[in-house]
């Protein structure tokens, strides 16, 4: 079973079933299936909190705990201290929501689901959007 870690855009366009990229529905769709699983940093769900409480996005933390309640492939990754030790290991991603979630993702050894640039370009990680 394949497993892919998920950055908060990736998120929010599946609970808003948006058009996401064929490469990214894929995964997710199979993770829904439960034929993948889907690795969501505990830093998605803090930036999807504060996107929706500011009123950017139409999802909410209650849309995406249900989704790792209901559905097993859909697991959290919790901000450990090793996470962080890993993300200040990251030093060609400037933001560090993004190097927590980039973390995630050099920790378990898998690629982010991401359409972030930065990471995408990052040495430290491997990124799938398109």
């Amino acid at each position: 079973m394949y497993s892919y870690v998920a950055d908060t855009m990736a998120l929010i366009l599946w609970l808003e079933k948006r058009k996401m990229p064929p490469k990214v529905k894929k995964r997710f769709l199979e993770a829904a299936k439960k034929e993948a699983e889907i690795i969501i940093p505990s830093m998605v769900f803090a930036e999807l909190g504060y996107l929706s409480e500011k009123g950017r996005i139409d999802t909410n933390l209650i849309e995406s705990q249900n989704l790792i309640q209901n559905n097993a492939s859909f697991k959290e990754h919790t901000l450990s201290f090793s996470t962080i030790q890993e993300a200040f290991k990251i030093e060609d991603i400037s933001e560090l929501h993004d190097r927590l979630i980039s973390a995630a993702g050099k920790e378990l050894n898998l690629p982010i689901l991401t359409n972030d640039p930065e990471i995408h370009r990052s040495k430290y990680v491997v990124a799938i959007w398109d």
